[in-house]
């Protein structure tokens, strides 16, 4: 199934007999655990376009199944952008709301549920549920759209979005600091304290990353004043964050999140490795799930080769989500199969 409208999709649900898979560009079809055989496969690349744009408030209303590359391209008309830049770039914004992916720019602007203000998501029943609206800082109602970031589709299909916009910088260095990882958790601590503002702060491999990112004086300044760095040049540059990007690339992929400070301790078990140093959130090529869920026990398996569980041991928090989970979907006609074996 393919709708290409609201009401469409709803008809869809509604109509519909069985259990539904939801899918949107495919790019994350094995994150949470690879899905039992559904009834139905419902495609959300049909639900594109923006639907209300007003530059002035810097917000924009978009379908779910529109590629997150294809809206970036229309905001950048007016001078304005998603501060998303996940390594999956054919990723539909449904899919990186669902998956609540994103990447190094995550440091100064958070993830998807940090620049979500409003969902409209079609319930398991047929329902239409609409959250937010078009203001950034409008808090009427329940907050449905954080519930629904990370969700998976297990929770309802997410129809449309709204999403909130920043201005396209200007001008951007980039710094490079050669260190390992242990020598990072400091470089990232001088950073911080010298109080430069990068849009992100990346170690990758024996290298941090910072990234500055506005007007061309203050730009020049803060690059200029990373204590150990040095500016690379826009090839060079774009290698580093290529090579960033790379990292999800590999045969076994996870992510977890962890203390800054055990950066060094995470990075043991990589074969190669990305991390937002001051935040914790670290993504790494891996041979050996078991022996970083030993340490490190809330690991997520982004991708892998068949047979590898998607989710370490259940936590304090699973018997809330099987809650939250009963109530939204209670017949389980969403994504059966995801969150194994929590569900």
């Amino acid at each position: 199934m393919r709708p290409v409208s609201l009401a469409e999709l709803r008809d869809a649900v509604r109509d519909t007999d069985g259990t539904l898979l939801v899918m949107g560009a495919g790019t994350a079809e094995g994150w949470a655990g690879a899905p039992d055989p559904t009834d139905h496969v419902l495609e959300t690349t049909g639900l594109t376009g923006v639907i209300a744009y007003n530059p002035a408030d810097m917000t924009v209303a978009v379908r779910a199944g529109t590629p997150l590359t294809t809206l970036q391209q229309e905001l950048a008309d007016a001078g304005q952008r998603i501060c998303l830049d996940p390594a999956r770039t054919e990723a539909t914004i449904g899919g990186l709301v669902a998956t609540a992916d994103s990447g190094p720019l995550r440091h100064a602007y958070g993830g998807p549920r940090d620049l979500l203000i409003g969902v409209t998501v079609v319930l398991a029943d047929g329902t239409v549920a609409r959250s937010g609206g078009h203001v950034i800082k409008n808090v009427a109602g329940y907050d449905l759209g954080k519930l629904l970031c990370g969700s998976f589709g297990t929770l309802g299909v997410i129809a449309e979005v709204v999403l909130r916009a920043h201005p396209l910088p200007p001008a951007s260095r980039t710094v490079s600091i050669l260190c390992d990882a242990a020598e990072a958790v400091t470089h990232t601590g001088l950073v911080l304290e010298a109080r430069l503002e990068p849009a992100a702060l990346e170690w990758c491999d024996g290298e941090l990353l910072a990234l500055y990112e506005g007007v061309e004086s203050s730009v020049e300044r803060r690059a200029t004043a990373t204590p150990g760095g040095t500016t690379l040049s826009v090839a060079d540059a774009e290698a580093a964050w290529r090579r960033v990007t790379a990292v999800s690339d590999r045969d076994l992929v996870v992510r977890c999140g962890t203390r800054p400070s055990q950066l060094a301790v995470v990075a043991k078990h990589a074969t190669s490795m990305t991390s937002s140093a001051a935040v914790g959130v670290h993504t790494l090529g891996v041979t050996d799930v078991d022996g970083l869920r030993a340490e490190f026990p809330q690991v997520t398996v982004l991708r892998s080769p068949p047979g590898i569980q998607a989710w370490g041991e259940p936590h304090a928090a699973v018997p809330l989500m099987r809650a939250v989970k009963q109530r939204f979907d209670p017949d389980g006609r969403l994504g059966p199969g995801r969150y194994r074996p929590w569900f």
